[in-house]
């Protein structure tokens, strides 16, 4: 009686023979041939298919860094337009925000007061609007003048204020998103007090 050979596939291979073929494919061998198999020939071509694969591989991660390089630079000059429109539209709108602040500061005694609560609500409402935008007010005085925030336009004695303190705001200055919007314009105390005096030095007397 003759014996029948039994085929077996894949899944009745035993396990060591089984991850030997998986190690190969890894390698990017091919399952079951060792290059020392090969003729030389064969061993040229697979040793360059290899390097082929290889090459190929390291240019799909450099392509992959390019693409992810432009999509930050996208993200970026999206983020830089929105905010330079942004700013343009706040810098148009502080003309009003300073007639407003100057109506309410200097108010006639004969207009009515609903005229003036209105103006308040219309100011509050507007600032809000502002500060989600992210603008802020530059702090000026009773501060010591900073020339990357203040203009000054005048300088006043005082010996009631430090030299170089803020005596006065004539205009308010704003930041948006930490970036000067627009300077404050000042007037700056003058206090010769603080300052040093000088030290006198007298001359030694001549010895007749």
């Amino acid at each position: 009686m003759t014996n029948k050979k039994k085929l077996m596939d894949d899944s009745e291979l035993p396990d060591h023979v089984a991850k030997d073929t998986s190690a190969e494919e890894a390698r990017g061998e091919t399952p079951g041939v060792k290059q020392a198999d090969l003729p030389g020939d064969l061993a040229a071509a697979y040793q360059q298919l290899v390097a082929e694969k290889q090459e190929m591989y390291e240019r799909l991660l450099r392509k992959q860094a390019e693409i992810e390089n432009v999509r930050k630079r996208v993200e970026r000059e999206k983020e830089d337009f929105l905010q330079h429109a942004t700013m343009g539209l706040i810098r148009a709108l502080l003309p009003t925000l300073d007639s407003l602040e100057r109506g309410l500061k200097h108010r006639e005694q004969h207009a009515p007061a609903k005229f003036y609560e209105g103006l308040e609500l219309i100011h509050r409402e507007l600032i809000e609007v502002l500060k989600r935008a992210g603008l802020e007010p530059v702090e000026s005085e009773g501060k010591l003048f900073d020339p990357h925030v203040h203009q000054a336009v005048e300088t006043v004695e005082s010996e009631r204020h430090r030299d170089h303190e803020v005596v006065e705001e004539l205009q308010r200055g704003y930041k948006l998103k930490n970036r000067l919007l627009r300077p404050a314009i000042v007037k700056v105390a003058l206090n010769r007090s603080d300052e040093a005096p000088a030290r006198s030095e007298t001359a030694p007397e001549e010895n007749e």
